[in-house]
């Protein structure tokens, strides 16, 4: 099959296999509201690589809230990621998710491009319209603008990788045809996962993201979004996110936690296996056993490798 505009190092290392593929986020340490130990983050992140993991996922949290209870990694993601290139070598990088209302567009175009020439590719952007109140008046957003900000970001990302000079005006500025935006990608234009509905329908993610980004949700409710997405979408694939407490008896049944379960690792290589079967692409997956190390190999040896 011909390789489409959008499909990078990265967009392939997460979708081109025919199952369920998987990520895990930053900060593996469990450090989210202060500095992580940055040597150990990256020790961890090189070790989940070896264990199978085929993405590995950055936040964009420009400021902290403490009521909102983190900082995502901390330091800020496009600095974070060439360093993760650096230290791994075929694992997808991704953006979980750059928030597209609070930074100017050819500032994403051009540090995402960047990113993704220094990996070789591997550089994913999940994309957001941002949920941390009291963010959109430090930065002089208005909130209710979130929509037409999202959509006119994505419109200037396209533009812009794709061509030379463009000329492109919106409340954001205007190139009149004698700038040009560089580096470009490794590939026509980055792929882009609108996360959430981004304030857009479904029907627009389908037509403009290259896959969708969504929250965990319950059995039910998620096989009838992904009838409503293939209806819309096709073979467009789509990713959930899910936190994982491994219980120290393997035959536990599962008990709710915020976004995900803790249970025995028999659940969840079934569970898995069900959203598999369901059509979910790619699981972002929060390990929140204490061991992270240890986590990150159980979950590798245990459901990966038996997946």
């Amino acid at each position: 099959m011909p390789t489409r505009g959008h499909e990078n190092e990265g967009y392939r290392r997460l979708f081109d296999d025919d199952g369920l593929t998987f990520g895990t986020g930053f900060p593996l340490t469990g450090t989210s509201r202060s500095t992580p130990p940055i040597d150990e983050e990256l020790r961890l992140a090189a070790h989940a690589e070896a264990v199978g993991f085929g993405g590995l996922w950055a936040r964009d949290v420009p400021t902290y809230w403490p009521k909102f209870g983190d900082a995502g990694q901390t330091v800020d993601t496009w600095p974070w990621l060439s360093q993760v290139a650096a230290h791994t070598d075929e694992v997808a990088l991704g953006t979980a998710s750059i928030v597209l209302t609070l930074r100017h567009p050819l500032h994403v175009a051009k540090a995402a491009a960047t990113v993704d020439r220094l990996s070789d590719g591997r550089l994913v952007l999940g994309v957001a319209s941002g949920d941390r109140d009291p963010e959109f008046p430090a930065f002089d957003v208005d909130p209710d603008d979130r929509g037409d900000r999202f959509r006119e970001a994505v419109e200037v990302l396209r533009t812009v990788w794709r061509e030379e000079y463009p000329e492109l005006e919106g409340d954001w500025g205007a190139l009149e045809g004698d700038l040009d935006v560089v580096p470009k990608p490794t590939s026509e234009t980055l792929p882009l996962l609108p996360t959430g509905h981004a304030r857009q329908s479904r029907e627009w993610i389908a037509a403009h993201g290259d896959g969708w980004l969504f929250y965990h949700l319950p059995e039910e409710t998620l096989a009838s979004y992904l009838t409503d997405w293939r209806a819309d979408a096709g073979a467009k694939p789509f990713t959930m996110v899910v936190c994982v407490e491994f219980a120290d008896d393997p035959t536990a049944d599962p008990e709710p936690l915020h976004q995900g379960y803790r249970a025995g690792v028999e659940w969840f290589r079934d569970y898995f296996r069900r959203l598999d079967n369901l059509g979910v692409d790619h699981a972002i997956v929060s390990i929140e056993n204490e061991d992270s190390e240890q986590g990150l190999t159980q979950f590798g040896e245990e459901i990966i490798d038996e997946l």
